[in-house]
């Protein structure tokens, strides 16, 4: 059975029959979801979802985008947050230098600060890193190599992706195995023990081949495992019961069965 590590469910695309998604996942393949917030605001969305639905989760957290809404009342909201029984992480979280919307020393502030509530709280972090490999690798190696987490949507270099797993982070991997172009990944995927790896979507972004340009759903998680399998060359199975033993044991999910 599928666990979705990452989707955004809480996104204007899934009003149309988002509780359809999110009701009687088994049959459909998937056994849970944790949807992330991005803002203060998703943040809220998905926790309201994670109380709705029983086998949907919450990530809290504010994306590197969004870090100028935070001050210390908003981290304080953050961490009541982070005692609900359905948050399962701090996330997403981190650095985006790829579109800059906030000041570089900024976001590594609030990425620090939210690193800092992740070991106060005793959760697991959902990392966001765009174009900032470097820091973003800095900053957890020297605020946050006692934690773990997932680095969502892993972009790097397999070298980099070796360090992480030496860390006890996991590699998260989506859709962008099965493009032609995602050969970067794909290198990845091929070097590091499927141990260290779980699955996600990102929904509704990042739709992973034969489905890519279309809305994204936890449902095609599916190709991404095959895409897994054929990489390293084991079945489809071996790779949907370790990633989610992966998933189970990064999040905590004792009572996902």
């Amino acid at each position: 059975m599928i666990i979705d590590t990452h989707g955004h469910y809480d996104d204007e695309q899934f009003d149309v029959d988002r509780e359809m998604l999110l009701t009687n996942l088994k049959e459909r393949g998937l056994k849970a979801i944790v949807t992330v917030g991005a803002s203060m605001q998703t943040s809220e969305n998905a926790l309201a979802l994670a109380h709705q639905y029983p086998a949907v989760y919450a990530a809290v957290g504010v994306h590197p985008d969004e870090v100028g809404e935070l001050n210390d009342d908003a981290l304080a909201r953050l961490e009541e947050m982070c005692h609900d029984p359905k948050v399962v992480a701090v996330g997403e979280i981190g650095l985006d230098y790829h579109w800059d919307v906030e000041p570089r020393e900024v976001q590594q502030k609030w990425f620090i600060r939210q690193l800092d509530l992740a070991r106060k709280v005793g959760l697991p972090v959902n990392i966001h890193s765009r174009d900032a490999s470097e820091d973003t690798f800095r900053i957890i190696k020297e605020h946050a190599s006692d934690l773990t987490g997932i680095i969502h949507c892993f972009s790097g270099s397999k070298e980099l992706a070796a360090e992480y797993v030496k860390l006890g982070y996991y590699i998260g991997v989506g859709g962008v195995v099965t493009f032609k172009n995602g050969k970067k990944l794909k290198s990845v995927v091929e070097a590091i023990p499927l141990t260290s790896i779980v699955l996600e979507t990102d929904c509704p972004y990042l739709a992973p081949e034969p489905n890519r340009g279309k809305r994204n759903e936890s449902a095609y998680i599916q190709y991404v495992a095959e895409g897994i399998a054929r990489l390293k060359g084991i079945s489809v199975e071996e790779v949907l019961t370790q990633t989610e033993i992966n998933a189970k044991q990064v999040y905590q999910l004792r009572a996902v069965s």
